[in-house]
């Protein structure tokens, strides 16, 4: 009979017991927040200011000019500031000097960091010790130690470029990014930034494409600096300052909830009551653990000299951002990648995770990494600087130009380098830039433009004016020519370009290839046009370049959006324009196979051909693997946690509903039946996840992440879809998961 087994133990009792079991991870952890007390001591941020921390733990020029021989230290600079070759003659001096320098500091050992196309950061650690045949030992670091390692070249994602059995690759001294000091507790470890390539001399990293971008885009300025005048030679480097959106939360939640410990975001969780849409988290004052974690993220950062800037809360509960200011392009990749590194490790320290993924919690806003670029040498300055009359800056007018024209011809290319499965959950929606590429240039700059496709020249710029507020005691304010575009993928913002859909948890380093090297070939396109015009006759160059921007608006003005990107206007307008909307990784992708872009990466010398379709199968690959994660997640997770929690309620409701009768009481079975029918639906939906998962047999992995992006993912939602609703219904204290309103918002 229901309600009641052989041994007279009412079953509604075990399934008490075991229900307590359920929630007993959820709610362990909510207890465990709620008494949280710091495990480390606090700072004595008075004892050392800021100042002095900044950049100690870095081998730097300074450092260099005190402990190199003169001729070394100059020789070195002078590959750092000029792009010269390195002379391999000084390294066992250097080595030596950074030798002692980095056991000064505690450190045992020294380690090749490198960026393989996982993404993420590599390290090989050795050793300076080595026996010195008497029992005893000495330390050594030789200059061939320095400027080459060998770390295992079949073991990382290489698209076919490297085989299991052919596993030799080189990582190689970058001497333009500064070794550093790495601390831990126990000790200190001698890091030096390191391309990677294979045995064949093929880039299997991220660092090398963009040395090489830089290369190629120094040289195609040179040319139009040359044509005005400017001849010094001083080395052009592209630059960057990327944004970085994060989340944290207590580490109590994330070990609680599978989906996070594996995917990086929540799989499950339905909309809390409140979320973002009181506006109230953005730019608020920051809860006191998070500030206390901030604060030490940032003397790290300090001591590695980088240049963090910002800090506040982002638009989504428990999101944040750190930023810093403009640094060469390679020294930002690699610093991009430590603050990652270091944001993760010190949140730990405080009970906390800190999550990158792009989307880790549905209905709030995702993360991103706005990359500001721009360009500019040590003898011009930032050479996206407008100067308060644009109209009259030819220089800056050609240069603009050279990018509109080539986000317009490369448009496919720069949304490929922003594709990835996590990605696709933030583009489009109300947070991040649209899957369409476009240029917002404001309202000064777009009415100089229109200016030149009318009459082939600009006579005025738009005048940047004052800002009163009206009241007596706030002063009056200098006042933009023109506002900012949130919704903008590419959007000029006073001196440089801020790519916005880049995804939080990227390398900044495939968009900086992307951005190098379509500018470089549209700053190589005026630049011989111009040359060819001109004949070397400098008279000539005011009628030249302004029919070359003329005919460059005129046939690129298409790329230029001022308007709201979120807009289905917008999108039905892009389509008119003839641009590209991709919304998803394997759409995107496909750029990666175009001639065009084949040509452009061959022709600058950046990426082979061989190199870009491993690019491209390691990127379907890693789209693949991750869903294929994701859904078995999904799986596991419906089927062990949520749907033992339904039918434990479904019990607990069938044997009150029996009691109640028992005693003559009607029931309502609305509830009951609502959960039958979710708990339907969740098997239902699962059984078809898992016969998608199970579907083999593809073509190539082009056709199998289309059917992960058309099959996979719609059946995950589905299966989402019913766990969200059970959420709604299943007693609080059943549900295993912890739940969006108590990650989002208890600190």
């Amino acid at each position: 009979m229901s309600g009641s087994s052989t041994n007279g133990t009412s079953t509604t009792g075990a399934t008490g017991a075991t229900a307590s079991t359920a929630g007993s991870a959820r709610l362990a952890a909510i207890s465990a927040v709620t008494n949280y007390k710091p495990s480390a001591p606090a700072l004595d941020f008075t004892k050392t200011p800021a100042a002095e921390l900044y950049a100690s733990n870095i081998f730097s020029k300074a450092v260099m000019k005190e402990r190199l021989p003169k001729n070394v230290f100059k020789s070195v600079l002078k590959t750092i500031e000029t792009g010269a070759k390195l002379d391999p003659s000084i390294a066992d001096i250097v080595a030596s000097a950074m030798k002692d320098w980095a056991i000064e500091r505690g450190a045992t050992h020294y380690a090749h960091v490198f960026y393989p196309l996982t993404g993420q950061t590599a390290e090989k650690h050795d050793s300076f010790l080595a026996p010195d045949g008497d029992g005893g030992a000495v330390t050594e670091f030789s200059g061939r130690q320095l400027i080459q390692g060998e770390p295992d070249g079949s073991s990382f994602p290489s698209g076919g470029i490297r085989a299991t059995f052919e596993a030799r690759g080189y990582t190689i001294w970058d001497v333009t990014s500064p070794a550093y000091i790495l601390e831990n507790p126990n000790g200190t470890t001698l890091c030096i930034p390191t391309a990677f390539v294979s045995w064949t001399g093929e880039a299997l990293d991220k660092k090398t494409p963009v040395l090489r971008s830089m290369q190629a885009l120094n040289k195609q300025v040179q040319r139009v600096l040359k044509l005005f005048g400017h001849t010094d030679g001083a080395l052009v480097s592209s630059t960057a300052g990327p944004e970085q959106e994060y989340f944290l939360i207590d580490r109590n939640f994330f070990f609680a909830r599978p989906d996070l410990l594996n995917a990086g975001r929540t799989l499950f969780g339905a909309k809390p009551p409140k979320g973002q849409e009181f506006e109230d988290h953005y730019f608020g004052a920051i809860p006191e653990r998070v500030l206390a974690c901030m604060l030490e993220v940032e003397r790290e950062l300090y001591k590695l000299g980088i240049p963090i800037k910002t800090r506040h809360n982002e638009v989504a509960p428990a999101q944040y951002e750190i930023a810093p200011v403009y640094e060469t392009a390679n020294q930002a990749n690699d610093h991009q990648h430590m603050v990652m590194l270091t944001l993760k490790r010190v949140a730990e320290k405080y009970g906390m995770t800190c999550l990158t993924h792009e989307k880790p919690f549905a209905g709030v806003n995702g993360s991103g990494k706005h990359l500001n670029w721009s360009m500019g040498s040590a003898t011009q300055g930032n050479l996206l600087d407008p100067g308060d009359t644009p109209h009259d800056n030819a220089k800056f007018l050609l240069l603009c130009a050279a990018v509109i024209r080539a986000v317009d011809k490369f448009q496919g290319l720069l949304r490929a380098v922003v594709a990835t499965a996590s990605n696709d959950h933030r583009l489009g929606a109300n947070e991040a830039p649209p899957a369409i590429i476009s240029i917002f240039l404001g309202d000064q700059l777009t009415d100089v433009f229109e200016q030149i496709k009318a009459a082939g020249g600009a006579s005025k710029s738009l005048p940047k004016g004052t800002l009163t507020v009206g009241v007596d005691v706030l002063p009056p304010l200098p006042k933009d020519a023109g506002d900012r575009n949130r919704t903008s993928p590419f959007a000029f913002t006073g001196n440089r370009f801020e790519f916005r859909a880049v995804g939080a948890s990227q390398s900044i380093a495939g968009p900086l290839v992307a951005m190098n090297t379509i500018i470089a070939e549209s700053v190589d396109y005026v630049a011989t046009r111009l040359e060819k015009d001109t004949a070397g006759d400098p008279s000539k160059l005011n009628g030249a370049l302004q029919k070359l921007l003329q005919e460059i608006i005129t046939q690129h003005g298409r790329i230029i959006f001022n308007g709201d990107g979120y807009s289905e206007a917008w999108h039905k307008e892009a389509e008119k324009r003839g641009l590209l909307n991709r919304k998803t990784t394997p759409e995107a992708l496909v750029a990666l196979k175009d001639k065009a872009v084949e040509e452009l990466f061959e022709k600058y010398g950046v990426l082979t051909k061989r190199e870009l379709e491993s690019r491209y199968d390691i990127y379907v690959e890693q789209y693949c693997k991750t869903v294929r994660v994701e859904a078995k997640l999904t799986i596991e997770i419906a089927r062990t946690l949520i749907y033992p929690a339904a039918v434990r309620y479904l019990n607990q409701l069938a044997s009150a509903g029996a009691n109640l009768k028992a005693l003559g009481q009607n029931f309502c079975t609305g509830t009951i039946e609502k959960i039958s029918e979710l708990v339907k639906s969740l098997q239902e939906s699962t059984a078809k996840l898992e016969t998608e998962l199970d579907k083999h047999g593809f073509a190539d992995l082009t056709a199998e992440a289309h059917h992960f992006c058309d099959a996979v993912v719609p059946a995950m939602v589905a299966v989402r879809t019913a766990a969200d609703g059970l959420e709604g219904y299943v007693a609080d204290d059943l549900w295993p998961l912890p739940t969006y309103q108590e990650m989002l918002f208890i600190k």
